[in-house]
Parts: structure tokens; sequence; C-alpha cells
């Protein structure tokens, strides 16, 4: 729609892993509904509640987290904010207890087979990703609201817009990638530039910088808890974690105590090839293992695709020793603007797109960022951004187990890859020259995503998901 406006805190959000459209999404629809309660209906007065998930937040919600997601949003929790180490514990409370303190409040009962629904077979028209939410009150009143959540944490209401920020004059308004290149060639600014120039209609520009480097800082110590944490990833994959080990090998037992002196000694390394490869796919596990193990994490633009834009940012940090508050503005500001194009002109949901929609707009985020940061002009970041989805269309979302661990990490590794190649082909070439534009592209995997066959798009019920037969428990 040609009047959404996506703010920079729109495409990155902090939250708790492992999937921002069936985590993330639902968990703050929980709180939209416990909202909607206290404005339409007392508290006190409640009895009751039920949770119904449809489509591919039914097939794949276990596996996901949606329903721990449902339950924390219902209890009043923010994944901003909440400890991540009593993610379980408290959920498993909610079951042996068979109650939920709504909205940290009204204590009901609540059983957890009975009243949350994961009605594999039913699913709405408006977006796969649908969730109701049922209360009941002592006067037999019932009041009853259906949700989406359309990937990347976004969640709206059939037929509205909310779940983007509201309607302000923005003084660069950008749907489409000519338009954002119409802006700069009419100003002069860089992409980041014309970014943070369209914020301050939102907040001011210290709000907006200091807002980055949270998100900033949430990105890097995300990426130094999955390099310092061994162990088995939940779920019933038994999939090991392999980024602490990679680090361990990879720096032969140099000593550090901070993410500082840990940069300085991967430094020390060298430049070799096969070395900085090693460790942007090392960065990408880092972040894709803590999501996937309930951590804190970003979209960016989704959880699914989180590790791919800290892994190519932490890379242009640490082998271009560009550790500089205006230079990991300027890459997240870009990358925003990269990211906000395909979620105007297509999806960023895998359960609409497949997972072109989340690591092939991750890695075209992260080449027009880097681009940028590298010195390209306007059209080279844009030439950066298109190459790197080019080599994404048509991939599928097929988790197995309906988890975000096979092949969704290993799928990060090599977003981050690309994001870099695409970046280094940008730089030296000609734009003007291209023969496919990022719009074009753009609507390509549009296409392609509505041709795509739905058991390819997040529901585990077509690719990888079926090859692998497994039986598993729930996390």
């Amino acid at each position: 729609m040609a009047s959404e406006q996506i703010s920079i805190f729109d495409m990155f959000k902090i939250g708790i892993g492992p999937s921002s459209s069936h985590t993330l999404g639902p968990w703050r629809a929980a709180q939209r509904f416990v909202e909607l309660l206290k404005v339409q209906k007392n508290l006190s007065q409640l009895v009751g509640i039920k949770i119904l998930l449809y489509g591919s937040l039914a097939k794949t919600g276990t596996g996901h987290g949606t329903d721990i997601a449902v339950l924390l949003g219902l209890s009043g929790d923010d994944p901003v904010t909440f400890d991540v180490y009593q993610v379980l514990p408290k959920v498993d409370e909610i079951k042996k207890s068979s109650q939920i303190a709504i909205g940290n409040e009204k204590i009901i009962p609540f059983n957890y087979s009975e009243d949350l629904l994961f009605l594999y077979t039913e699913s709405l028209p408006f977006h796969p990703n649908a969730l109701t939410f049922q209360a009941f009150f002592d006067d037999e009143t019932a009041i009853s609201q259906t949700y989406y959540s359309i990937g990347g944490g976004f969640v709206v209401q059939e037929n509205d817009s909310e779940g983007v920020l509201s309607e302000v004059d923005l003084p660069f308004p950008v749907h489409t990638a000519q338009q954002l290149m119409v802006w700069c060639m009419r100003t002069g600014l860089k992409i980041s530039e014309l970014v943070l120039e369209n914020e301050l209609a939102w907040r001011s520009e210290k709000e907006t910088k200091d807002g980055v480097l949270q998100i900033f800082n949430t990105l890097k110590d995300c990426i130094y808890k999955g390099c310092h944490t061994s162990g088995v990833l939940p779920g019933g994959l038994h999939v090991e974690r392999r980024a602490a080990k990679l680090n361990q090998r990879l720096l032969k037992g140099k000593a550090y105590s901070n993410y500082e002196e840990w940069m300085a000694s991967i430094r020390e390394g060298g430049k070799d090839f096969g070395y900085i490869l090693d460790w942007v796919s090392c960065f990408a596990l880092a972040v894709n293992e803590e999501n996937a193990s309930f951590g804190r994490v970003v979209t960016a633009p989704t959880n699914g695709a989180a590790g791919v834009i800290p892994a190519v940012l932490q890379y242009y940090i640490t082998f271009y020793d560009c550790y500089s508050e205006d230079k990991i503005i300027q890459f997240i500001a870009t990358a925003s603007e990269i990211g906000s194009i395909f979620k105007k002109g297509a999806t960023i949901s895998a359960a609409m797109g497949g997972c072109q929609a989340e690591i092939g707009v991750s890695s075209a985020m992260a080449a027009g960022a880097l681009t940028e940061c590298l010195g390209g002009s306007q059209r080279q970041v844009l030439m950066a951004a298109e190459i790197a989805m080019e080599h994404h269309l048509g991939l599928t979302c097929d988790p197995i187990g309906g988890l975000v661990q096979i092949p969704c990490i290993e799928r990060n590794t090599m977003g981050a890859i690309k994001a870099i190649t695409a970046a280094q082909l940008a730089l030296q070439s000609n734009p003007d020259k291209a023969k496919v534009s990022l719009d074009a592209v753009v609507s390509t995997m549009w296409d392609t995503a509505q041709d795509m066959n739905v058991k390819y798009k997040e529901t585990a019920d077509g690719g990888l998901a079926i090859q692998i037969p497994l039986s598993l428990p729930e996390c």
C-alpha cells in the first residue's frame, strides 16, 4: 500500500527467538488483546480465555514457540525486557498449575490442552499466520478478536494498517527503489542520510541514534553470547551448537575478557580468505543458535533471518576496523530502507513467500548497507541489494520439525556470504549497465511467492521437512 510508512524501528525490533512471525508477532498480539480487554471490560470479571491458532501458526507453532509467546504475552510480559532464562520455566509453571495471570493481574483457570487449540486443518483467507483470542466474563459476555502476524513482528487486523507507525508527513516518502533513487538524485543525500531525515518526522535525531545503538548493542551481545555458549538446542532435533567451538578453534586459545578484546584477538589472525569466511559463518551461527534457544535477538528483518545482518555488520566492524557509532548507524539505516522496500512491494513473511522473503531480504539489506559503508554510490547500493535477492529467488521455507534450526541456521551463513559477494560485485560494476533493477527483483520475488506451493511456506509440509522422519516432543 502506497501510504505504508516504515521506520528503522519497524524493520529492527528487539525480541526473543525463535521466530518473528510465530513468536514475536503472536506475543505482541496477546499483549494487544489484554489491552483491549482492559479498555472494554474490567479484568476482575474475566473467568476464562481461549486461543485458536490457524494455518502456519498451528502447523509449526510448537516448534516456533507460538504457544510460549501467547502465554507470556497474556501474562503481561514484554519480549524486549523479559528475562530469557525465565521463558521456559514460566510457561512450564502455567501448564503445571493450570492457571494464568492475565496482564499479571487476574488469575484465571487455564488448561493448556483445552484452552490453546492448534487448528491444523483450518486457515483464514487474509493471511496464513492467524490467531484468535476469546475472553469470557462472569456476566456471560465474551470478547473475541483475530490478529494476523504478517512477518517481522508486524501484527495487523483485517483491513487495518496497525503494526506500522501512524501516518506522518515524511519529507521523502518512498515506496519503490525508483522513488528512493529520485530523492537521492534531487537531494544528493546518501540513502542512510535520507532515512535519518525521515526519522525526524517521528522523533529527534538523538532519540533515533540512541535507539539504533540500542539495537546494535543487542546484536553485539547476541553475537558474543552465541560465540561463547555451548550445548544442544532445545526442541528435540538434538542439534549441537557450533559457534562456540568454531570461535575457540579459530582463536587458538588467545585470551580476552570482553567484546572489544575479542575483536582485537580476531584481527590478530590476519585477513586470509578462509579465515574471514569462517568468522562470517561463526557470527551468523552464533546469532541463530541464540535465536533457536529463545535468546534475545533483533528481527533483521525477521528472527529466522536474524543472523545475516549482524554477521555482515560484524565482518565490516572487525575486518575493516570500523567500530564507530556513525558507521554502525549508517549501516543499520541503509539496511532498514532496503528492507522496507521489500516489505511494501512484496513480503518479509516466510508463510507468504517462503525463505526468499526472509533470508533473501536480509541478504539484500546487508548487501546494500555494506556497499554504502564501503563508499558505494546510491545506485551501487541498490544494485548490491538486487544481486543478493536475485540469487535467493525461489528459496523455500521447509523447517524440519517446524523448528528454526535445520536448514534455517546454516541458511543465515549463506545469506551473509552472498551479501558480501553482492556488495563486492556492485562496487566493481557500473550500475548503469545493470539489466535487472531492484524494483524488478522485488516484483519477481512477489510473483514467485504467489506461485510457490503452500507446502513450501513455513508449514513443514514439504521440502527437507518431510525428508527427515521425526517424532518431536514439545519445546
